[in-house]
């Protein structure tokens, strides 16, 4: 692995936010009058812009998406952004990249002051030269533009830089914008999804991940 400069998602490839997110888009569901007890109906909540999530799965319009975003903040800022754990294993692969002298960003299309949060709660914050995520008014949720974004502020030159993520909007971001991508299948995003992006990488573990770069 050549790549000076590695941009990782957050959700589904550093933390499993699996409790935080279902609970929280429950929630808004619920301030809006919808019933929905099955959480696990709502992890494909987890790693596409909200906003969109809610105008496709529901039929919202905007201005109800809005909403829906807003009572999904309430609970989220509060408990949600808690109801999480960082990936066994991925401490120890920042250590290594760190050591190895790579430069390491955060690329979210979460808001970055959820992002930072969540980063320095559970204290991998330090591994990052910065926090890269979209504005609590939906600015940058596209990960293409959250990318082109990323390189541009930090001077980064596409071809020394690794995208990394578990959703297929994570591939399609890095090919837009020139990046080669892993896909790491512990996440979120199916077999079927990751590869039909045909990214760079595909690992399915993040043991597999861990020992391309200590080769």
């Amino acid at each position: 692995m050549h790549y000076r400069n590695i941009l990782f998602d957050l959700d589904g490839t550093l933390t499993d936010p699996r409790e935080g997110i279902t609970r929280s888009v429950q929630h808004a569901l619920a301030r809006l009058g919808i019933d929905e007890p099955e959480l696990q109906a709502l992890e494909h909540f987890i790693g596409p812009p909200l906003l969109q999530c809610f105008m496709q799965t529901y039929g919202f319009d905007q201005a109800t998406a809005w909403r829906a975003v807003g009572h999904y903040r309430e609970r989220f800022a509060e408990v949600g952004l808690y109801e999480n754990r960082v990936f066994d294993g991925i401490e120890a692969l920042l250590a290594t990249l760190n050591d190895q002298g790579r430069r390491l960003y955060i690329a979210t299309s979460k808001p970055t002051l959820f992002a930072a949060r969540i980063a320095e709660h559970f204290g991998f914050a330090r591994h990052f030269r910065a926090i890269h995520g979209s504005e609590l008014d939906g600015t940058r949720t596209d990960k293409a533009e959250l990318i082109g974004h990323l390189l541009q502020e930090e001077g980064l030159q596409a071809a020394s830089t690794l995208m990394i993520g578990d959703r297929k909007h994570d591939l399609i971001g890095a090919r837009r914008n020139g990046l080669d991508a892993a896909a790491v299948g512990y996440g979120f995003g199916s077999a079927e999804e990751l590869l039909g992006e045909a990214p760079t990488y595909h690992f399915a573990t993040l043991g597999e991940l861990r020992r391309a770069f200590a080769a």
